[in-house]
């Protein structure tokens, strides 16, 4: 039976190693990749993930059109694991994304979660709990991916927040009704 389950929570909690160890090793499983090697210490912590993950695995990177690779793979695997819609939403602003199209998006990719043919993990970092950012472009990146948060939590079945290597269960049952699709992120 194919199940849905979103883990949170901010930088080195466990989120990537739990999302990894928490699926059956057995079967296929596509990881898909979003962040690049676009310097030595992300080439590094890209090759320390790929060694966690059990090699017969397949890896598929995608930074940017992460609805469109995701409807690719419908029924051609058991399970897709995400990560990470942090770096997936930097990714897409950085880009100059509007914010309707990443949110649009989003809403695409909560809907594919919802009729999904296998598993789904995806894992997001938790921005709701840190610092008040001081720039325009990081407010809007909270209040971005805080948003796709929420939409991404709703179409899951489990929802996991990780606090110190411990997984904290926040949401363990049907998917509740998505956010609307009109809202709106608010002007910095």
């Amino acid at each position: 039976m194919a199940v849905s389950r979103f883990i949170l929570g901010g930088a080195r909690s466990g989120k990537s190693r739990l999302a990894v160890t928490g699926v059956p090793h057995l079967g296929r499983i596509v990881f898909v990749a979003t962040a690049e090697a676009r310097d030595e210490e992300m080439a590094r912590r890209i090759e320390r993930h790929r060694a966690e993950r059990p090699r017969h695995w397949r890896t598929i990177e995608e930074p940017l059109e992460l609805v469109s690779r995701l409807s690719q793979l419908e029924g051609t695997c058991d399970g897709v694991i995400v990560d990470c819609l942090t770096v997936w939403v930097s990714n897409r602003l950085l880009r100059g994304d509007p914010d309707d199209a990443i949110l649009g998006e989003a809403a695409a990719l909560a809907r594919l979660i919802g009729r999904r043919q296998s598993s789904f993990t995806l894992v997001s970092n938790e921005v709701g709990t840190g610092v008040h950012p001081e720039t325009a472009l990081g407010l809007r990146f909270r209040d971005l991916l805080g948003t796709v948060n929420q939409r991404i939590a709703a179409a899951c079945e489990t929802v996991v927040l990780m606090v110190a290597g411990l997984p904290l269960t926040v949401k363990s049952g049907p998917p509740i009704p998505c956010p609307s699709d009109d809202a709106t992120i608010p002007a910095p």
